[in-house]
């Protein structure tokens, strides 16, 4: 019988705090999902969540009500970072915009101020068709 391999030990990395005290919260909110991001002033991400990642599946995603369990999920994170005050961006067009904002207020987050960067078009793509339901 051949001799039982060694287990090697697999290192875990640990998740390392960060002392931020102030960040930016990048919403995207789109027909289908809405992903928060926050990160440090210089664009590092701190945390982030998206209504799929908190446990929404299909439409349920593109509710306010999980824009607000993602948002919440993020501000959590990013608070065990030390995050005590934002400055929202938010870009898309989804029903989930102002819930997540809301909701990073509610969890503790001071929102220092709040910006639309929603892209423009200038006649670019076409869009797409109109449903028939």
């Amino acid at each position: 019988m051949p001799p039982a391999k060694a287990r090697t030990s697999t290192k875990v990395r640990r998740r390392e705090k960060k002392n931020v005290a102030h960040g930016v919260a990048h919403i995207k909110s789109t027909f289908n999902n809405t992903i928060v991001s926050i990160t440090d002033p210089q664009g590092n991400v701190i945390a982030w969540a998206s209504a799929g990642q908190v446990g929404f599946k299909g439409s349920r995603k593109s509710t306010p009500f999980a824009a607000q369990m993602a948002a919440e999920a993020a501000a959590r994170r990013a608070q065990e970072h030390g995050m005590r005050k934002v400055d929202v961006f938010v870009k898309g067009p989804g029903s989930g915009r102002e819930t997540a904002i809301r909701s990073l207020q509610a969890v503790g987050l001071e929102v220092g101020s709040i910006s639309d960067v929603t892209p423009q078009a200038h006649n670019g793509c076409r869009p797409p068709k109109r449903r028939r339901v």
